[in-house]
């Protein structure tokens, strides 16, 4: 495995940081690479040698924060990471990733739309596929694919995207919302 240069790391880190603020603040389609170099303080070049496009930009924005979610489920500390019963690591992955989905709301949603089932298809979606399963089977729930797949479905950037823009949903309301569903779906009797 060939390591990242300290200095290149560090032009990489402040890049994602420009990038992620900037589409935060204008979304994906209203910054170009021109913006994000420049309040990054790299050169375009750089920019340009070491994420391609606008495209692969977001794609390594969502993949830093997508693997940073998976260290935590991992590794981390409880209830997201080991060492807390399935019920509360599963409420505390639902806020977590809607947390991710609502930060991340323009990648995501581009990530997950780019074709029929892209969303179904990509590694981090089986990630938290195998995660909520395994939450699931270890909390003895019957069907435990199933529902692992109905509380992702309802994690979706395009369903996320519907509540908090169309429907005016409160982050906060939303998450507790969403828990509580996943508290439901881990019960043995439905």
């Amino acid at each position: 495995m060939v390591r990242e240069r300290a200095d290149a790391a560090r032009n990489r880190l402040r890049v994602l940081a420009a990038a992620e603020r900037l589409f935060a603040r204008r979304g994906v389609a209203g910054v170009t690479m021109d913006e994000v170099a420049a309040e990054a303080g790299v050169g375009k070049g750089t920019l340009y040698r070491r994420f391609g496009d606008k495209g692969g930009l977001a794609v390594a924005l969502l993949d830093e924060r997508e693997r940073e979610l998976q260290q935590g489920i991992l590794d981390g500390g409880p209830p997201l990471g080991p060492g807390a019963p399935p019920a509360a690591r599963l409420t505390a992955f639902v806020a977590a990733y809607l947390e991710l989905v609502a930060t991340q709301l323009d990648l995501v949603l581009m990530s997950e739309t780019s074709s029929p089932g892209a969303r179904l298809r990509t590694g981090a979606h089986a990630f938290w596929r195998q995660h909520c399963r395994y939450l699931l089977r270890d909390a003895n729930t019957p069907e435990s694919e199933l529902r692992a797949d109905l509380l992702l479905a309802g994690l979706a950037a395009e369903q996320v995207h519907h509540w908090l823009h169309d429907e005016h949903r409160d982050l906060t309301d939303l998450t507790h919302g969403l828990s509580t569903a996943a508290l439901a779906l881990i019960q043995r009797h439905p």
